[in-house]
């Protein structure tokens, strides 16, 4: 039986923020996005009414199973040419809508939390997640500079995140990420591999059946 969404709230609403290590250089914030989420998501209809999701098609021509737009100064993008960041959204043919303050506040907090003050990102990759969408493992590799970290916020339904080491074969970790929580890696742990399982069947409160996933970066 699925847990029902008056449940996940009150869970959610329960638990008081707390750092949780992950790896050298990385942590998981239990609940730092919690107080905020609802600006948060209010915040990204703004961004959905100027750049909607869509589903990319992959260098390979495969279409991902996830979700996704972007905002900020510049937009990660895959098509049959690669991956790539594009100031321009190619579906419109415009700039990508601005990256909300309560976005670029919320992450500045979440790097500073994991030892990296100062954190501005130029981009923001927004995933959405339907029961049955997962994301393989992978790099982030596409930045022009390794040296900012990746800080990923998790709405809505809970996820699985796998969390490996430098090579695609190495172990990974399985953590589970609920609403509000926030990932930060960077410095020894920028280049690990990362992915989330499937997505499993459910109803949030503040998201109804999907997870939300804000992924803030510094890609110029």
């Amino acid at each position: 039986m699925q847990p029902t969404a008056d449940l996940f709230a009150a869970d959610d609403a329960a638990r008081a923020p707390a750092i949780e290590a992950l790896a050298p250089g990385a942590i998981v914030w239990r609940g730092g996005a919690a107080s905020c989420s609802a600006d948060l998501l209010a915040d990204l209809q703004q961004v959905l009414g100027a750049a909607p999701f869509r589903h990319l098609v992959t260098p390979g021509g495969f279409r991902m199973s996830v979700a996704m737009t972007n905002c900020g100064a510049l937009g990660w993008v895959s098509d049959t040419r690669g991956y790539r960041y594009d100031a321009i959204d190619p579906d419109s043919d415009r700039a990508w809508p601005a990256m909300p303050p309560s976005f670029v506040d919320l992450a500045a907090r979440a790097a500073a939390q994991a030892g990296y003050p100062g954190f501005r990102p130029d981009a923001c990759l927004v995933n959405r997640y339907e029961p049955g969408a997962r994301l393989s493992l992978h790099q982030d590799r596409n930045e022009r500079d390794f040296r900012a970290p990746i800080v990923s916020v998790s709405l809505g339904l809970p996820a699985v995140f796998l969390f490996g080491g430098g090579q695609r074969s190495d172990p990974t970790t399985r953590v589970l990420l609920r609403h509000g929580d926030v990932a930060i890696w960077g410095g020894p742990s920028r280049l690990r591999y990362h992915g989330v399982l499937a997505l499993k069947d459910g109803e949030h409160a503040a998201t109804g059946r999907c997870r939300i996933n804000l992924t803030f970066r510094c890609a110029a």
